[in-house]
């Protein structure tokens, strides 16, 4: 069996996502395991899941440093002994700025609560709530690769659901959110094993 490779987990809010990563890793024949979680909310829900997960976690409050720069220092300090391959955001609700980003180049992903480029730019109900507004039949979650330019790297993996007439942005987001539990491992399985490779805006998927 191969040995497994290392990813980390950056967190903010609840961590339905990180839940959904870490359910994964607990199968056998999945090719990562989650070595930390660095959370910037130190009331963070998502805490309490990793340790049900037996997953360490950190604290890294991003209200302690008065630069972007010294916070994400910080973050990278922590995450170094870990040599991890890959961060996953999910739900972190920091901007990483160019110093986090070329650390680690196409080695981080989001996942996004809509078919991007549609609906960039918004967090959370706020997707959902304009996705009704605007009328759109389609929707759905992207996990892509971060880069400078927010919610616009390569995309990696989208899933689509149809929004219903009776919808709400409530209703639409539980729906969502079933399918970000999907994707998000899936896309995480498919870089550990070196199955991604991109070119320009594309990503392709060897098979």
């Amino acid at each position: 069996m191969k040995e497994k490779k290392s990813f980390a987990v950056l967190a903010s809010g609840r961590g339905t996502n990180f839940e959904a990563l870490a359910r994964a890793a607990e199968n056998p024949d999945f090719p990562g395991v989650i070595k930390v979680l660095i959370v910037n909310v130190p009331e963070a829900q998502v805490i309490n899941r990793a340790n049900t997960f037996r997953i360490p976690s950190v604290v890294v409050d991003h209200r302690q440093f008065k630069k972007r720069q010294d916070f994400e220092t910080e973050v990278i300090r922590i995450l170094e002994p870990y040599s991890v391959e890959l961060i996953c955001l999910a739900g972190f609700n920091r901007i990483l700025s160019s110093l986090f980003l070329q650390r680690f180049p196409m080695r981080i992903m989001n996942i996004h609560p809509s078919l991007l480029p549609a609906f960039a730019g918004l967090q959370g109900i706020d997707v959902h709530r304009a996705v009704i507004e605007y009328g759109v039949k389609v929707t759905g979650c992207t996990v892509h690769f971060v880069t400078d330019d927010v919610d616009a790297g390569p995309i990696i993996i989208q899933r689509a659901i149809s929004v219903r007439d009776v919808d709400t942005p409530e209703s639409l987001a539980l729906r969502v959110l079933v399918e970000e539990h999907q994707a998000y491992p899936q896309a995480v399985r498919l870089f550990l094993e070196d199955r991604l490779e991109i070119v320009g805006r594309r990503v392709f998927i060897r098979f």
